[in-house]
């Protein structure tokens, strides 16, 4: 079972740049198809981005394209999520979650296993 963390949360201002990365403790997370959720104050959690297990075959919400990039280094073990142009409105906490189940999808309920999530803030 994989024990998801993330790490790269922080403060920015509009438009500048994170990177969130999104390791498994103990294990390689090359099994897993890989997604990035996030959920702001009194907001569902919602679909950000995956990626299937080689790395071959991405997935972005509407609102993210062309400013986020998943990607994954399997060698390593991180999937990450780089964020450019952020904007206020992506302030929220970002989740990373894998699944064994699926090729690749946008669907919460796919992703059996969920990292603690971290805090991003992007001010104005």
């Amino acid at each position: 079972q994989a024990q998801l963390v993330e790490s790269g949360g922080g403060l920015v201002q509009a438009g500048g740049s994170l990177r969130l990365s999104c390791a498994a403790s103990g294990r390689t997370l090359s099994s897993y198809v890989m997604g990035w959720f996030r959920q702001a104050p009194g907001k569902e959690r919602e679909f950000v981005a995956t990626i299937d297990r080689i790395g071959d075959n991405t997935y972005y919400a509407n609102f993210v394209k062309g400013r986020f990039t998943i990607s994954r280094d399997n060698a390593k073990n991180p999937v990450y999520l780089q964020m450019n142009s952020l904007k206020p409105e992506d302030t929220a906490v970002y989740y990373c979650a894998g699944s064994m189940r699926v090729s690749i999808s946008a669907r919460r309920e796919s992703y059996d296993y969920w990292g603690q999530g971290t805090q991003v803030t992007v001010s104005l």
